[in-house]
């Protein structure tokens, strides 16, 4: 039986998405792409799961994108995209937890998430520029909309290295902890973030990456689309903070 390439588990209310290749550097085939497919399908499915946390095996790799020793197995047209469903959008938050070498597609699969939490040694970097192999799982679209066109131009174009350091400055990383914290971590604020009323989050996360090439008045329509009709909910968290429950920020997203 071939080797299980990408797990899936389910701690508390996280789908924590591993990609287990750390021989390739955690690069993707034809095959460990399907399965990332898979997974995204089943999370998408699994309500209790309110969270996907994509990571890579050990911590030397997050990914090291496509293996190119195997790149007759990938598809480049495939719908769902090359590496397995990079060009989808998540109903649910996602967060990258990234170690060591996070590189050419890989590097554009912790872009797809919504967050970012690197480890001290992380390094990111397009260095398929030296190849001449192009950006097809959505870089070149979501890196300009993280860290503005200038910066992405610059790490788009070079394809130079980013440590995690300068990654957290530019606004590419949310999170910089210990070696070896990245999944703890990612865990921790998936764990937090399902705490919150769903209803609010996800209309507001949703309203922000579609309101993204809208005009500022279509966006703000858009806002109000998905804002009004939740103002049951609304009325009901003003009472819980009126009651007394949730001052001076206590229940809110901590540093590590």
């Amino acid at each position: 039986m071939a080797a299980e390439t990408v797990r899936y588990e389910r701690p508390g209310h996280a789908a924590l998405v591993t990609i287990d290749r750390p021989e390739r550097r955690n690069a993707i085939d034809g095959p460990t792409a399907e399965r990332l497919h898979n997974c995204f399908d089943r999370f998408e499915a699994d309500d209790a799961a309110r969270v996907m946390v994509l990571t890579g095996e050990g911590e030397a790799a997050f990914c090291a994108g496509a293996d190119l020793k195997a790149i007759g197995t990938l598809e480049p047209d495939r719908a769902a995209g090359p590496l397995g469903f990079s060009r989808l959008t998540p109903s649910k938050p996602t967060i990258a937890a990234v170690s060591g070498w996070c590189l050419a597609g890989g590097f554009e699969l912790a872009l797809w998430c919504d967050l970012r939490i690197a480890t001290e040694d992380a390094t990111f970097g397009f260095f398929e520029r030296r190849f001449g192999v192009p950006l097809i799982d959505g870089g070149t679209q979501r890196l300009p909309r993280v860290i503005g066109m200038g910066r992405a131009l610059d790490l788009i174009l070079s394809g130079r290295p980013v440590d995690a350091a300068e990654a957290h400055g530019i606004g590419l990383v949310n999170e910089v902890v210990p070696a070896g914290r990245h999944v703890e971590r990612a865990l921790e604020l998936a764990e937090r973030l399902a705490g919150f009323p769903q209803e609010t989050m996800l209309a507001d996360r949703r309203s922000a990456i579609e309101g993204i090439g809208l005009t500022f008045e279509e966006g703000l329509e858009l806002e109000r689309r998905r804002g009004v009709p939740l103002s049951a909910v609304a009325a009901q968290g003003a009472a819980r903070f009126a009651g007394g429950e949730g001052r001076h920020g206590a229940g809110m997203v901590t540093d590590p």
